[in-house]
């Protein structure tokens, strides 16, 4: 059986998959483009806080706020700026995939020279960082897994009162269901857009900012963790932000877990592999439940195998 610290480290590692994943899924859902960029928008909350941190000595917890308008603003201009004019000009899905992997590229480059920059500006180097040591208990338990945990509670708690309890809500889930017919009734299915791609950056960004809390962090990161984002909004299912909940806490306990698993059995070599746990799972979700758990009828499938 797995150490506390190892269930710990996976639950902390969910959480943070989650957000990254609802922020992939919202982006889907509105404008049914595969967001190759999403880890690239996570990244940025990393530097931001790791920015404020170096040049005003404050704590990345205090500075999620900060990272949430930063990924904001990089996912807004994202979408205003590249993927806009192509949906203006009637570009295919496919296009615009690879229109933001291209982003994806150009923003790990950028990474990269803002890296060497800090660095310079700092003293330290900043290719390369962690805040592990930053961390603290709270009532015992890591203080990670405190604030990774409020954070989905208040985004999941949030998004329910804004899909739902809001006029703008309603007009934000019709342009995502029919955007045509809301566009017909008079909702500003551009609005609704921007407003879904700045989501998305943030709460990647916030996602970025805890996660050197949990791992290290490189200019490359993104293009690391794209693979378990895709694999936690799949798994839920891209159209749903819900499934993305689900997604996230079944890939991220799983890629943890079953790499530690393996890892007590061929050595700590294996745990560099986590990332085939999740391309297996995306296998495996595509053939089973093409469009993810959120839209399998249990009942129906309760009653064919019990029945």
């Amino acid at each position: 059986m797995p150490g506390m610290e190892v269930l710990t480290g996976a639950l902390i590692y969910s959480n943070l998959l989650v957000l990254l994943a609802v922020g992939l899924t919202l982006a889907y859902i509105t404008t049914a483009v595969p967001n190759f960029a999403q880890g690239s928008f996570a990244v940025v909350g990393s530097y931001t806080a790791l920015t404020i941190y170096r040049l005003f000595n404050i704590h990345p917890y205090v500075s999620l706020p900060i990272a949430f308008l930063a990924g904001g603003i990089t996912g807004l201009a994202s979408y205003v700026l590249v993927l806009k004019p192509l949906i203006k000009r009637g570009a295919s899905v496919v296009t615009l995939m690879i229109a933001t992997l291209a982003l994806d590229l150009i923003l790990l480059g950028l990474r990269g020279i803002y890296a060497g920059y800090l660095g310079k500006l700092t003293g330290s180097s900043c290719e390369m960082f962690m805040f592990t040591y930053l961390d603290f208990p709270i009532l015992g338990v890591p203080g990670i897994l405190v604030i990774s945990t409020l954070v989905i509670i208040l985004t999941f708690s949030v998004l329910f009162t804004l899909l739902y309890k809001t006029k703008f809500g309603i007009a934000l889930r019709a342009s995502m269901e029919n955007p045509d017919l809301a566009e017909v009734m008079g909702v500003n299915v551009e609005y609704t857009r921007m407003f879904a791609w700045f989501l998305a950056g943030a709460l990647a960004a916030m996602a970025g900012c805890l996660l050197p809390f949990k791992q290290e962090i490189v200019p490359s990161t993104a293009e690391i963790i794209i693979v378990s984002i895709f694999a936690a909004s799949i798994v839920g299912g891209l159209n749903n932000i819900y499934g993305a909940l689900i997604g996230g806490y079944i890939v991220g306990m799983s890629e943890s877990l079953f790499t530690y698993y393996l890892s007590t059995i061929f050595g700590a070599g294996m745990l560099v592999y986590g990332k085939v746990v999740a391309l297996a799972i995306i296998i495996v979700t595509l053939l089973v439940a093409p469009q993810g758990i959120i839209s399998v009828d249990w009942k129906k499938l309760y009653r064919r195998w019990f029945s």
